[in-house]
């Protein structure tokens, strides 16, 4: 690659991503759009191509919305049933049947990817993502059976942004410098 640093941009769709907390509740996402979702997060790189990681999709107003609603915390239970998406992401974290057998050291951290590339697939849709960890761990996975060998480890919540620029009152658009974020580097 040629050319200044100076004039390489970081993409625009994540320079100006937030993490809204009202969403338009007439907004509809597609079952095509969902797989486009699902495909992205599939495609993400893991340790060993191990893969740890399933969803929960629950489109505003299916059972299954209604199922995941249920477990939101307060905090996140007033603004976030209106998207037309709610995604449990789930971790393999153990192995089955052996619940003192870690099944990778990495499977959250590629969860985190997983999710992070659908984030990104949802960008390009035109559609605003919020991580939240504010539900009941315990109670959504025995809504949904999940084996305790995989962990209810967040939710994605989606959607179209009701309002573009608004965000939860703990989160601000602004970042630490590049600097501030880097612990070492050698200069090339």
């Amino acid at each position: 690659m040629t050319g200044d640093r100076s004039s390489l941009k970081v993409s625009t769709a994540l320079a100006h991503r937030f993490s809204p907390i009202r969403f338009d509740g007439s907004a509809v996402v597609t079952p095509g759009q969902v797989d486009l979702l699902l495909d992205a997060a599939r495609l993400a790189p893991s340790a060993g191509n191990s893969q740890p990681w399933m969803f929960i999709v629950g489109h505003r107003s299916d059972v299954n919305h209604r199922r995941i609603v249920r477990h939101l915390a307060r905090s996140s239970s007033s603004w976030a049933p209106d998207a037309s998406l709610l995604v449990v992401n789930l971790a393999q974290i153990s192995v089955e049947g052996t619940p003192g057998q870690e099944y990778s050291e990495f499977a959250r951290y590629d969860l985190g990817q997983a999710v992070a590339h659908m984030t990104f697939q949802g960008l390009a849709l035109g559609l605003a993502a919020h991580q939240i960890r504010g539900f009941d761990r315990d109670g959504l996975a025995c809504e949904f059976a999940v084996p305790p060998h995989w962990e209810a480890t967040s939710i994605t919540v989606l959607g179209t942004a009701a309002l573009a620029g608004v965000s939860a009152p703990s989160t601000s658009r602004v970042r630490a410098a590049r600097a501030s974020i880097t612990w070492a580097r050698s200069s090339a």
